[in-house]
């Protein structure tokens, strides 16, 4: 997408390339990839406290250093695959939440078993399809919803790591289970008519 549609996009992601390449093609696209909904809850729960662009900065490494995000995988990492994580720098290196994406890999396989997929678990917090939201301006977009706030109640429940309300809200509008692009953004249109 080339950048004449400055003037029609979402304010927050005008920073950089990058953050502009990620607002066009991915961020609020419905996503039903067990993969990719496993990678976002990962980079989710690194970017807390930390800004979104740092996450999408190191996000090609991480996807090395975590065996592309294979949940299987992730879930095997002992000791000494952590001791590696947290000397590289290539990541965010803060041992709980490195701590945590091992335990949330788990959990993550233990939804899979009980639902058949996650993709089938997570997305019964929108009724299965996308919350089509119409706010005009940023100060309009909450951090969290009732969504959030029962979607993070039952991860935390069932052991996941790095899963408030906040995280999950951001991780709502990066899966598309919640339209924020605002109404003057070319991709709220676009969405929304994907549905």
């Amino acid at each position: 997408m080339s950048t004449n549609n400055i003037d029609r996009r979402c304010p927050w992601c005008l920073g950089s390339e990058a953050y502009v390449a990620y607002h066009d093609r991915e961020w609020g696209t419905p996503v039903h990839d067990e993969r990719m909904l496993f990678e976002l809850l990962i980079l989710e729960g690194a970017q807390a406290g930390l800004s979104w662009s740092t996450i999408l900065n190191k996000r090609d490494h991480y996807r090395k250093a975590f065996d592309d995000f294979d949940a299987r995988k992730v879930a095997r990492y002992g000791d000494e695959k952590l001791a590696r994580l947290l000397a590289d720098a290539g990541i965010v290196r803060n041992r709980l939440k490195l701590a945590a994406a091992v335990q949330n890999a788990k959990a993550f396989l233990a939804v899979q078993k009980e639902f058949g997929s996650f993709d089938r678990y997570i997305w019964r917090f929108v009724g299965g399809k996308p919350k089509q939201n119409r706010r005009r301006s940023l100060k309009q977009v909450p951090a969290r919803t009732p969504e959030s706030d029962a979607m993070s109640k039952d991860l935390q429940a069932r052991g996941f790591k790095f899963v408030g309300s906040t995280i999950c809200y951001a991780y709502m509008q990066a899966t598309g289970m919640a339209n924020d692009h605002l109404l003057g953004c070319f991709r709220h249109a676009a969405l929304q008519a994907q549905r």
